[in-house]
């Protein structure tokens, strides 16, 4: 029960933190966006979305010191080497909760250009974030039924659009760009109905990350292929909050992509669709099994 109480504690303190930190920097942050709007100059807007990410990257900063602060993890991170803060990254990962954002953007922060990531469009209300994510050119996507999609075929180009007009922004400036392939977070029941061919991960959906190549093709040179593992099990945000998550295994890997899947039309090129998702299809592979061969070592180390 003392060990309950004692999480509950730590976990309400490290959430009451987090806000705290949150809204110190959205203060300033959203003043400047006022400033950015008002004033339509392009350097003028420029300077401000450079003045912006350094807020966040510090916003960032207080988020990784109150982990220091509140938690006991061990960080094993390995594959940071050749890492560079002006180069264009593609960022692939497995996914398994909304930690693994917050594990992310401590991995990179201030190594790589700063992280941005596909959004859904409701989370645009969320409260504070929401308004920081679009100050910061986050991509939002809206994600239609089937059965809409049926009614309205067109529909299919949105969320295309939307990642051509957010990349072309960035054409001049270094951006990461960072994709979850499976889509949603990783679940067993998620698994099963998939009939996934992987012990560890969901199937993987191409598409996004070929759209994305495709906007920026002169500049995505380098995918990075991040493989997260938790191996105790835990991986909420609440866990984390709460210091039941003791370990976190991150590995990095920098893969050059294939020329020649440069400048190609994932949508009406057929070969290059079945060659981008054979690519896409090893690398989940060697992750799928990369996950097997850390948790395995990890259980050995601790029975040992």
């Amino acid at each position: 029960m003392f060990n309950v109480l004692l999480a509950s504690f730590r976990g309400g303190l490290s959430l009451l933190l987090f806000t705290l930190n949150t809204v110190f920097w959205c203060t300033p942050l959203y003043l400047l966006l006022l400033f950015k709007l008002a004033i339509p100059n392009r350097r003028w807007r420029e300077f401000q979305a450079r003045l912006l990410v350094r807020i966040a990257e510090a916003w960032i900063d207080g988020n990784n010191l109150i982990l220091n602060l509140t938690q006991r993890i061990e960080w094993d991170v390995a594959g940071l080497d050749g890492l560079q803060r002006d180069a264009w990254y593609l960022v692939s990962s497995n996914h398994q909760s909304w930690v693994d954002i917050v594990v992310l953007q401590r991995v990179f922060n201030h190594r790589i250009p700063f992280l941005k990531f596909f959004i859904k469009q409701p989370l645009i209300w969320v409260p504070l974030l929401g308004g920081v994510w679009w100050a910061l050119d986050f991509p939002f996507m809206k994600r239609h039924s089937a059965a809409y999609l049926a009614k309205h075929p067109e529909a299919k180009e949105q969320d295309q659009e939307t990642t051509r007009r957010m990349c072309a922004r960035f054409r001049n400036t270094p951006i990461t760009l960072l994709n979850f392939l499976e889509s949603t977070r990783f679940q067993p029941v998620k698994q099963a109905r998939q009939r996934s061919p992987y012990r560890y991960l969901l199937r993987p959906k191409a598409g996004g990350l070929a759209f994305a190549l495709g906007a920026l093709p002169d500049r995505m040179r380098t995918l990075l292929d991040v493989t997260l593992v938790y191996p105790d099990g835990r991986n909420t945000f609440w866990d984390l909050l709460c210091g039941r998550i003791p370990r976190v295994i991150v590995r990095v890997r920098l893969l050059p992509i294939p020329p020649d899947f440069l400048s190609r039309d994932y949508r009406n090129d057929a070969d290059f669709r079945i060659a981008f998702h054979r690519w896409i299809g090893q690398i989940w592979a060697e992750k799928d099994a990369l996950i097997g061969e850390l948790l395995l070592i990890d259980r050995s180390a601790t029975t040992g």
